[in-house]
């Protein structure tokens, strides 16, 4: 009876639970989800927020320490955590640079879409947002372009605008280098891919300001693709605040569409603030910062 008591009560306490029969998974992927309480204050439908780890990560892990678990505890949103295997890729990053990946109806892309919808019949969700840092913000953004209507708003943090590589060479330029393509050929390319797409995704575009592992063009390239890609107001806004710069692009009626995060003196890695609520933890890849990502993304999104 002890022993039984004692495994309820470790169930009872994991936040996450492993998904399950989500169809097809050519991708080989696996997903864990959080479920908000609900009763009957909250609505019973709620958002889901999807979080692509980086490189070397945990999903879940990355879920807590960033401060996204206690974000959708306090806002009554659902997580889903895609997962990358050591079988896939030897450093645990989602393969974005990968035609057989990133293409749509594909490997990881198609599996990842394919979690997404289970889930989103699961709880029946109007509304779907998508995060990623570092690879996994790379394939966010491959997300964004090859399944739009999916998808209210995005962010990226620390990664490459889609389509900049197109296999392992050109994914290391990129990271390194920045786009070999100008902001006009990139959205060009995603005019390609869906030519008959007139609505985009409300994007937060992340970057620390030295990061020596994906350089930060890579960011400003990104949120400048986007905004012309939307049509936004060619001048954007930029707002210098203490240690960091925020640019934003407004649409016809003074709407915030994209913004772009540079926060000074960090390195590669999601933002966090240990000294206000749910702001996350410093680790691995999370770096102390006068502001929060997550706090600051489900604000953008207003959630």
């Amino acid at each position: 009876m002890a022993i039984t008591l004692l495994l309820l009560s470790h169930h009872s306490l994991a936040a996450f639970f492993e998904l399950k029969d989500f169809g097809q998974n050519p991708g080989d992927l696996k997903a864990s989800y959080y479920l908000p309480k609900m009763n009957d204050s909250n609505n019973s439908s709620p958002a889901l927020v999807v979080l692509l780890h980086g490189c070397a990560q945990q999903a879940e892990t990355l879920a807590r320490q960033s401060g996204f678990l206690g974000l959708a505890k306090q806002h009554n949103f659902a997580l889903l955590l895609p997962q990358q295997g050591l079988m896939n890729n030897i450093k645990h990053c989602f393969n974005w640079y990968s035609a057989d990946d990133y293409s749509k109806g594909k490997g990881e892309t198609l599996s990842i879409k394919n979690m997404i919808i289970t889930l989103k019949q699961k709880f029946d969700s109007e509304d779907v947002f998508i995060i990623g840092l570092s690879a996994g913000g790379a394939m966010a953004s491959s997300l964004m372009v090859n399944y739009p209507k999916l998808f209210t708003a995005g962010a990226v943090v620390a990664g490459i605008p889609f389509p900049c590589a197109d296999g392992l060479i050109t994914g290391i330029s990129c990271m390194k280098n920045g786009p070999s393509q100008t902001t006009d050929e990139l959205v060009t390319l995603i005019k390609k891919i869906n030519p008959k797409q007139t609505v985009w995704p409300k994007l937060s575009v992340w970057t620390g300001a030295n990061d020596s592992i994906v350089n930060p063009l890579n960011s400003s390239m990104y949120a400048q693709q986007w905004a012309q890609l939307l049509k936004l107001e060619a001048k954007p806004i930029v707002e210098n605040k203490s240690g960091y710069t925020i640019t934003r692009w407004q649409n016809s009626v003074k709407e915030v569409q994209v913004e772009l995060i540079e926060v000074m003196m960090r390195d590669h890695g999601i933002m966090v603030n240990p000294k206000v609520e749910n702001g996350g933890e410093v680790s691995d890849y999370l770096l102390a910062s006068p502001l929060s990502t997550a706090k600051n993304v489900i604000e953008f999104w207003q959630l």
